[in-house]
């Protein structure tokens, strides 16, 4: 494991059985813990977790995504620690300088016709505001968004979620309708040619020249528009890079062509960034740049504040009149404190130029993990840009079949006994999902590739001849 000059202060609080004791009691059952014996995690510094019993990890999950610049970054824990000790809430009734301050701030990174933020708490509610606001301003009411989406878990974003392990038996989606997903790997068309990635699909590729496989995908998205919208649609929701789903990646020049169908109909694009913001795809500072599109309205959460409960809606001066005349107001939307480490965290991402760290180390490790794919049969795809990286697991790469929830657990816990923390995501969960604290190094990246080939060579080399079943 990497050197690190930090030494844990001892934990004090309670013990691991007593702590399990109060989830079984008092804590929500749906919030299933990673691994089948979850961690207690204690305290964090940068790149680096500690559970109860002082062992070290290396966490490149970052709270799914939302560590953006790393565990109690200083700037960000001084910025607080100052704010802590003039206001922590009023209300956005009111003029306070931290919201103000960061508004402009936020917006001077987005292009010029973004101008005007709504703060909220997570992800969701931004998604929930935006559609919203898109369905107020266009006076239309059908959305859509792709299957394999992950666009939030409240009843109202849960609908753009075109996932069924998110659904539950109340009503959501009403007026939303998802098209096919566009995936080169595991979709009906694609291959070779198809990725913003330094790795491509390992699919044999029918495109003469240039991918076709995103006109093939766009044709489906006109199909929905014919069949299932009537007239206007309100908005078209897409995340740059799929999250959730398993950092699924377009075809290129997939999505222009689709901000251009939805806008010749009169309808939104909203750009989910919730993950994919905040320079993490390592060229740009937006998801949407690395597809040349511009968005009307463009949501965010997770790393925006670092892990501390943020998200925010910006859209244009025109589109924001939509709500005048009625009132919309949230409670906690422009809190002194999450603005203020909001705030730092940017200065962090300008000053330490994150963005090339993740283009550096990002190429790295992609290029690591793409001999993972070379060396065993059951590392279907590795896909992914700058710090957003995905490794999907199957039965073989002839089927492209998802390897089993037993099996993805136990190089899971494997990594975990090993000191790596990394994340799982895809529709089927066999997606290993690894997008750390802005902060790592090639080292790290390195320590990384060297665990995650020894779990799954010991997996592989312990399996009989494996039977295919899809």
């Amino acid at each position: 494991m990497p050197a690190c000059d930090v030494t844990p202060e001892p934990y004090k609080g309670r013990s691991y059985e007593e702590t399990m004791k109060i989830k079984r009691s008092n804590i929500a059952p749906t919030k299933v813990p990673a691994y089948s014996k979850p961690l207690l995690l204690t305290q964090g510094k940068m790149q680096w977790l500690w559970d109860d019993e002082g062992r070290r990890y290396l966490d490149m999950f970052a709270g799914i995504v939302t560590v953006s610049v790393g565990h109690c970054h200083p700037t960000v824990v001084g910025g607080l620690k100052e704010q802590l000790d003039e206001i922590w809430h009023t209300t956005n009734l009111y003029l306070t300088p931290p919201m103000h301050e960061y508004a402009e701030k936020l917006t001077s990174t987005l292009p010029d016709h973004l101008k005007v933020c709504f703060f909220t708490n997570s992800g969701s509610e931004a998604n929930d505001l935006a559609i919203a606001l898109a369905r107020q301003y266009t006076s239309s009411f059908d959305v859509i968004s792709f299957r394999n989406a992950y666009h939030g878990g409240s009843p109202y974003s849960v609908g753009l979620t075109a996932h069924g392990t998110w659904k539950h038996s109340y009503p959501n989606g009403f007026g939303i309708h998802h098209s096919m997903n566009p995936d080169p790997y595991q979709g009906v068309w694609g291959g070779s040619k198809c990725r913003d990635s330094l790795v491509q699909a390992d699919r044999q590729c029918g495109c003469d020249g240039e991918c076709e496989a995103g006109e093939r995908y766009l044709e489906q998205l006109k199909e929905v528009l014919d069949y299932s919208v009537g007239g206007r649609p309100a908005a078209l929701f897409a995340e740059p890079v799929q999250g959730v789903g398993g950092v699924v990646q377009f075809p290129k020049k997939f999505l222009k062509k689709a901000y251009e169908l939805i806008h010749e109909r009169g309808g939104l694009c909203v750009s989910d960034e919730v993950q994919t913001g905040f320079g993490r795809l390592g060229s740009h500072m937006w998801g949407f740049e690395t597809h040349g599109v511009t968005p009307d309205i463009v949501t965010m959460a997770k790393g925006i504040a670092n892990g501390f409960p943020m998200g925010a809606v910006v859209t244009t001066k025109e589109i924001a009149q939509a709500f005048t005349g009625t009132l919309h107001l949230n409670t906690f939307a422009g809190n002194p404190l999450a603005c203020t480490v909001a705030s730092k965290v940017l200065d962090v991402i300008q000053g330490e130029d994150t963005m090339g760290l993740c283009r550096r180390v990002g190429e790295r490790l992609i290029r690591g993990l793409a001999t993972l794919r070379d060396e065993f049969n059951i590392v279907g795809d590795v896909r992914g840009k700058g710090l957003m990286l995905g490794v999907e697991m199957v039965q073989d790469k002839g089927s492209r079949a998802p390897l089993s929830g037993p099996d993805m657990l136990e190089i899971w816990d494997n990594m975990k006994n090993m000191g790596l923390i990394v994340g799982k995501g895809g529709l089927r969960g066999n997606t290993f999902r690894l997008k750390p604290p802005m902060c790592i190094t090639e080292e790290d990246a390195d320590f990384t590739i060297g665990v995650m080939r020894k779990c799954i060579s010991d997996f592989a080399n312990k399996q009989p001849q494996r039977k295919v079943t899809i």
